[in-house]
């Protein structure tokens, strides 16, 4: 196995594309990540901008895991963090430090912007354990509350 990581540009659509699939099949939810695929313009500029991170692993030119990540610029002192939105390998491919080596290449592109912590959320289901155990290992844990707060009244257009 000879992997590869890359950061994601503009030009990198279709790998943004396949990402987006990997995405689907590891957390399965193809339908979210692959059913209303944005345009091409739309993953053009959210590449091109700067406070959108991908990186991808890939086996030859195949994406088998990948990342996406959002800088957070702080309005208190000039520096940013970064939030992985999303991480997954594919399933063949996991426990093999895949995941370690894609937060290690974001540690890279967080240093280079500045930032000075790169944060996660997981679940506290049985499904995210394995998840739990990687962030445990890399950094230090916080328990906190998470709340959803919808932008639109979801009891107005009843």
């Amino acid at each position: 196995m000879s992997l590869a990581y890359r950061h994601l540009i503009c030009g990198d659509l279709k790998l943004m594309e396949d990402l987006s699939t990997m995405f689907g099949e590891a957390f399965n939810d193809v339908e979210t990540y692959t059913g209303k695929r944005p345009r091409a313009d739309y993953l053009g500029r959210l590449l091109e901008s700067d406070s959108f991170i991908a990186i991808v692993a890939l086996d030859d030119r195949k994406v088998i895991g990948g990342l996406a990540a959002y800088e957070l610029r702080k309005f208190e002192q000039e520096r940013s963090e970064i939030y992985i939105y999303d991480l997954a390998v594919t399933e063949s491919y996991r426990r093999a430090g895949i995941a370690t080596a894609l937060i290690e290449e974001l540690k890279k592109v967080a240093k280079e912007r500045g930032a000075y912590v790169i944060f996660v959320q997981a679940d506290k289901g049985v499904e995210d354990e394995a998840a739990i155990a990687l962030y445990t290992k890399l950094g230090r844990r916080e328990d906190v509350l998470h709340f959803d707060i919808p932008v639109v009244d979801v009891s107005a257009n009843a």
